[in-house]
């Protein structure tokens, strides 16, 4: 059965528009209160991100879910990844976040997380979509649900976080920027690293409901760069909106990607003994040249398709625990049970205290290969896999290119789009043959 709402990371779309409307939300509130209550009244944890639509979804889904007879405990702002450690510590029956991540403050979405602290499994998606097609009923009116707020989250979250590095290791003489993005994080994360012994300078952290991921985060590092470089310290950590990604900026002022910080941990991890399943999870889009470096380090390269989601799923089915995407979204199942910004950063940080050496020299082991991306819309559907005509043009990139160089072809899930991803150890022959293959789908696509 297909999903008519759920997508790969919960419900997002635009304010006001269907089905990001309050209306929807008091009824999904319903909906899944009806499947959450089958197990005896128990209550059900909502986190939200900056946004000032929040508030606005936070009193619907509440509603809903007193309507079915669920409790309610309601954790004001705090990040996607606060939200699933509460829920599992809290032993609440799921954990609810308002949040679109690192859209801008227009978008608005809605990401459960089971009791294990763990995305919700398809057949409980599918079972409150099937909720969602009835009609709402509320229950007697001795049996509403209650809702309270839990004034102690952010401390809680905050001591998880700080027992993700050894124990009396502080981050003692560095200088820090920690760029919050104007979002969940603003009054968590730097108080994580300020309390580990850093002198933090931040930014991003002013959030006014409009401001979230503008100007500011892990999707627009610029003005962190700028600050590491003017502040001149040590590095600089850029979360995104919902605190479930995080990029960071080395003394110099040169970012370091999703990929590269797996790689920094995987290599601390294989070395401390750690990795477990000895393999690390990327996705189609993880660069090549962390495919070769783990190559490097006798450590295999799975890739999964785009999503957190999937780079989960394959962790599990081959008992791995380290894994993400080039975008931040970094998973250390030793320590958490999903995507987790300062956790994945904390790790990083803590290889730099054990070894001595900087963010700069710690990514050096990796040599990102360049990467070109190119979009190409169409008004149909194509199967990539069986036109002929662009498995030709494919093959043809793919052999000059060689072992030192990748092809990627996939569809967007959200947009009438083909992305054309084409990378190599040659910059100028790489945005050549990415120009050369969309020109080549573009045609096809015609045809």
């Amino acid at each position: 059965m297909t999903r008519k709402y759920f997508g790969t990371d919960g419900i997002r779309g635009k304010v006001g528009t269907p089905p990001i409307t309050p209306d929807f939300l008091l009824k999904l509130g319903w909906a899944a209160g009806q499947v959450f209550a089958r197990e005896g009244h128990n209550f059900v944890l909502v986190g939200k991100d900056t946004r000032i639509s929040g508030y606005m979804f936070e009193s619907a889904l509440e509603a809903g879910l007193s309507a079915a007879g669920v409790d309610t405990r309601l954790l004001g702002p705090m990040p996607t990844p606060a939200v699933a450690y509460l829920t599992r510590t809290l032993h609440a029956k799921a954990g609810i976040v308002i949040s679109a991540s690192h859209n801008p403050y227009y978008d608005n979405g809605i990401k459960f997380f089971s009791a294990q602290g763990t995305k919700l499994p398809d057949d409980i998606e599918r079972k409150i979509e099937e909720y969602l097609d009835l009609p709402i009923t509320t229950v007697d009116s001795s049996k509403l649900g209650k809702a309270k707020r839990v004034v102690d989250a952010a401390g809680r979250y905050i001591e998880f976080c700080k027992a993700s590095v050894p124990t009396g290791m502080t981050f003692d003489g560095m200088k820090i920027v920690v760029d919050c993005a104007n979002g969940a994080t603003y009054h968590i994360a730097p108080d994580v690293f300020k309390e580990l012994g850093a002198h933090v300078i931040t930014i991003g952290a002013e959030p006014n409901g409009l401001n979230i991921n503008e100007g500011y985060g892990a999707t627009s590092p610029e003005n962190l760069v700028k600050t590491v470089l003017e502040q001149q310290a040590d590095f600089g950590v850029a979360l995104d909106g919902d605190g479930d990604r995080v990029i960071m900026v080395d003394h110099k002022g040169e970012l370091v990607d999703g990929d590269e910080l797996i790689y920094i941990i995987a290599k601390a991890r294989l070395k401390a003994g750690l990795l477990t399943g000895s393999i690390v999870v990327g996705t189609l889009m993880s660069n090549l040249g962390m495919e070769h470096a783990l190559q490097a380090l006798s450590v295999p390269l799975l890739r999964a398709n785009v999503g957190d989601r999937y780079v989960i799923e394959m962790l599990a089915k081959h008992k791995g625990m380290l894994g993400g995407e080039n975008s931040g979204h970094i998973i250390c199942l030793d320590k958490t049970t999903t995507g987790d910004g300062i956790i994945a950063a904390l790790q990083v940080i803590a290889e730099m205290q054990n070894t001595g050496l900087s963010l700069h020299d710690l990514k050096s082991g990796m040599q990102k290969y360049p990467q070109v991306l190119i979009n190409v819309r169409t008004a149909k559907k194509v199967n990539l896999s069986t036109h002929e005509g662009i498995q030709n043009a494919v093959r043809t990139v793919e052999q000059a290119l060689g072992k030192d160089g990748r092809v990627l072809l996939r569809a967007s899930g959200t947009e009438p789009l083909i992305r054309v991803m084409v990378e190599g150890s040659n910059p100028s022959l790489v945005e050549s043959y990415a120009k050369q293959l969309a020109d080549d789908v573009k045609q096809a696509i015609v045809a």
